[in-house]
């Protein structure tokens, strides 16, 4: 199901103008995964996609919710570690902000959305 989210994400982003730099990005020294890195504009934006099931009866009414202090304080670390790694490489260059957002994607049983949050800048 994240993987399906994440598909969708992508696309919708790249519909909407995004440039997608990077997916399912990992860095050495820092465990776990930035999802998407893209830019909008002069902004380079890391995003956290997050996906639940209609049918969970578990868990925050939305997943955007589940983006957590713990996981924010990881999604900077990933984003300072990238960016660290990036340094000359010119992938970043022009860029005069950074930002974090969160797409929440609910699917039912057929992968078809049941709800949609994006929330740019979420932290």
């Amino acid at each position: 199901m994240g993987r399906v989210a994440e598909r969708l994400a992508v696309e919708d982003l790249a519909g909407r103008g995004y440039a997608i730099i990077d997916r399912n990005v990992r860095v050495a020294g820092v465990r776990g995964e930035i999802d998407i890195i893209a830019r909008d504009g002069r902004a380079l934006v890391f995003v956290e996609v997050k996906a639940a099931s209609s049918a969970a009866r578990r868990g925050p009414e939305s997943p955007v919710l589940a983006v957590d202090r713990r996981k924010r304080m990881k999604l900077r670390s990933l984003a300072a570690a990238w960016l660290a790694a990036q340094e000359g490489d010119g992938r970043h260059h022009g860029t005069t902000s950074l930002r974090f957002d969160v797409i929440g994607v609910t699917l039912d049983p057929h992968d078809c959305v049941v709800d949609w949050r994006h929330v740019v800048a979420a932290f």
